[in-house]
């Protein structure tokens, strides 16, 4: 059982939850992202890491109020247990293996919408005690709906903010902040991190393609079991079959193909869309988690 020694509602259904447990807090790393389970009937949901303290064995999640079981996870209160908290999986980002001095030498844009927020912190975090300063652009179609704003912008180099309605920062999405910084202010950036909606990434990285810079993405939000057994993750990067959740989440967000990820999605919703998925895919449909043997 893990034990919930905080929590905090951020803002309109959006929530954030420290976690006892010390195994994962142990190893994981920004990027990564656990599964939590509030019972043995509970659904699995995939979560990204959003900050962890080693010395107190926790990890911190953040998650949305989007359906029935994140309902019952925002009615969990300090000292109720999960009974599953799983992780660390998939693969830290790749600025933690990359050599600080080339690092220190890149000038870093880090693009979140909405709860992007949360898992591009603990990398802005990991960037800033290891000595790297990194812009960030936390966007959201209200004031109402920007999380994290005070923690952010005590490790970003810069922080913008960047509101669909002009009720605070930068009037308009994510985009009209890049292009603001970039093509108005001179801001030069060798790397892009772009984090949140899909639809939001699709467009961050057509931006940053014509911007010409290096752009990573994360495709966790189209993630379901979390372990490759379902196949909800498919998708095509560079035209190979990739798995969001054992081959990422991470992407070069120029390779990914957004519109088939979020056609794909789309049909995952039904049940006689997963199956024609399962026709279509045949021997690809799964992960490769080598549990579940390609079966249904």
């Amino acid at each position: 059982m893990f034990e919930i020694v905080r929590k905090v509602h951020l803002t309109d259904k959006i929530w954030l939850m420290d976690v006892k447990a010390e195994r994962v807090a142990a190893k994981c790393q920004p990027g990564e992202f656990i599964i939590v389970r509030i019972d043995d009937k509970g659904e699995r949901i995939p979560l990204t890491v959003c900050d962890y303290d080693r010395g107190a064995g926790t990890v911190t999640i953040v998650f949305q109020e989007v359906g029935a079981s994140t309902t019952r996870m925002k009615e969990l209160n300090e000292g109720d247990f999960f009974a599953d908290f799983v992780g660390p999986l998939g693969r830290p980002s790749e600025l933690i293996s990359t050599p600080l001095n080339e690092l220190k030498e890149k000038k870093i844009l880090f693009v979140a919408g909405g709860v992007g927020a949360a898992p591009v912190y603990p990398q802005v975090k990991w960037l800033h005690e290891h000595g790297v300063d990194a812009d960030v652009i936390i966007g959201g179609k209200t004031k109402d709906i920007i999380i994290l704003e005070n923690e952010m912008k005590a490790v970003a180099g810069n922080l913008y903010i960047a509101t669909d309605d002009g009720s605070y920062g930068i009037n308009g999405n994510v985009t009209v902040a890049m292009k603001q910084l970039v093509y108005e202010e001179g801001n030069k950036y060798d790397l892009c991190i772009a984090i949140g909606p899909v639809i939001m990434m699709k467009f961050a990285c057509l931006t940053t393609k014509e911007m010409g810079i290096p752009t990573v993405v994360s495709m966790n939000p189209i993630m379901v079991d979390g372990t490759g057994m379902c196949g909800a993750c498919r998708l095509m990067v560079g035209g190979e079959v990739k798995f969001a959740c054992v081959d990422g989440p991470e992407f070069d967000g120029h390779k990914v193909d957004f519109d088939a990820a979020m056609k794909r999605a789309k049909a995952y919703q039904t049940e006689e869309g997963k199956a024609m998925l399962r026709l279509q895919e045949g021997a690809t449909h799964h992960g490769g988690c080598g549990m579940c043997g390609g079966k249904d």
